[in-house]
């Protein structure tokens, strides 16, 4: 455990089923006027989630203009689109409406609406220019959709650049939102499979973190929770989205497993499939994790156990008198058994045209654009061991 670690988070959250009725009476909106970012499939349309959030606004005094049309797996243009539009309607805030995607790039807007160049100026991987933003980023208001990300209470965005296939998260202190709202009766509209893809998203988030060199206390205890709910409840809202237990606890784990991403961080695992997304960006990024993530923690646990274990516990195994090894393999058999309990262990990463003649390439885009988070993985992974692991998840 270390102990010597950084605990900034400075999002206010206000979470609960029937929440977002807040919107229209909380003194902490950052501004008069907001851009409301969503995504292109128009789910937020459908369903009655833009027009509410904009009368609630309304009600609360602030205007709002709306941008639409963020891809899945958001692109540099949707951010420097979104930047124009926040520039020529004179918004003074962003609102990320919907999921991860919507929100990560209103963040990428909010910092490009007050700053010059383009987005990539400022991408601190890969082809990225590493600069510092000169100007503050615009405020954040961030509404999830689904529970996934966590990206509401953490300052990452991720984006891709589709010419150089470089998909990468980033972040600053600008970029934490400064108020988000989790009403988990927002999520009851999201399909089975997508709840499955979210949910492994957050677990991923959570295993993650618990696993990095630069876990903490905090992230340590938000972790093993957020593990816990996930593996109780994702099975019952893949099989019953209108469960509201269900949708709320993992409303919260998903939230609690961004927190860990703010206190701790992700590892390698991100970086890989990033690399796939970047390459087929037609892959939920859920997906890609869950594809991989048997071959992934099983070559980590080979060679460094020694956190396995509680997690294990956290999902239900029974470890009394296993050694660290066995322990380990339970982890294994814990996740192997919530994929299946979701739905998503059939799935294959040929599913989404990957094939094994790209692993060269995906584990070098890996390295490349989010070669960061291999630093803070507690195993040494080279170009090869990682083009063995994708091997590995084709078995």
């Amino acid at each position: 455990m270390n102990l010597a670690f950084t605990y900034y988070m400075p999002t206010r959250l206000i979470f609960g089923a029937g929440t977002l009725k807040e919107l229209a009476k909380t003194p902490f909106l950052p501004g008069q006027k907001a851009l409301i970012v969503i995504g292109a499939a128009g789910a937020m349309r459908t369903h009655g989630y833009l027009d509410r959030v904009v009368a609630l606004l309304a009600d609360n005094k602030v205007e709002s203009a709306v941008f639409e049309g963020v891809l899945a797996n958001p692109v540099e243009e949707n951010v420097m689109h979104g930047a124009a539009a926040a520039r020529d309607s004179g918004c003074d805030f962003v609102l990320g409406l919907g999921g991860g995607s919507s929100i990560d790039a209103a963040k990428s807007i909010a910092v490009m609406a007050t700053n010059p160049g383009t987005y990539w100026d400022y991408m601190s991987g890969g082809t990225g220019g590493g600069k510092m933003p000169p100007n503050r980023a615009l405020p954040l208001v961030a509404i999830p959709t689904t529970a996934g990300t966590g990206t509401e209470v953490d300052p990452w965005t991720v984006i891709t650049k589709t010419s150089t296939n470089e998909k990468i998260g980033w972040g600053i202190p600008d970029t934490f939102p400064k108020l988000s709202i989790v009403d988990p009766e927002l999520m009851l509209s999201v399909p089975p499979r997508m709840t499955a893809y979210t949910g492994i998203d957050a677990f991923c988030h959570a295993v993650e973190c618990y696993l990095a060199t630069v876990n903490q206390p905090a992230s340590d205890s938000h972790a093993l929770e957020a593990i816990a709910l996930i593996t109780r409840y994702l099975p019952v809202a893949v099989k019953d989205g209108k469960n509201m237990e269900a949708r709320s606890k993992l409303a919260w784990a998903s939230t609690e497993a961004g927190i860990c991403e703010s206190l701790s961080c992700c590892i390698s695992h991100h970086s890989m499939e990033h690399a796939i997304s970047a390459y087929f960006p037609e892959t939920p990024h859920g997906a890609g994790l869950a594809l991989l993530s048997v071959a992934y923690f099983s070559f980590l646990a080979e060679r460094c156990p020694e956190r396995f274990g509680a997690m294990a516990r956290a999902m239900g195994a029974d470890t009394a008198g296993m050694h660290q090894r066995e322990q380990a393999s339970a982890f294994i058999a814990c996740l192997r058994k919530l994929l299946s309990d979701s739905g998503i262990a059939g799935e294959k990463l040929s599913d989404y045209g990957v094939t094994r003649a790209d692993i060269p390439r995906l584990a070098r885009n890996s390295h490349h654009a989010m070669g960061f988070l291999y630093d803070l993985t507690p195993v040494a992974l080279s170009e090869q061991d990682t083009a063995e692991i994708f091997e590995r998840a084709f078995a």
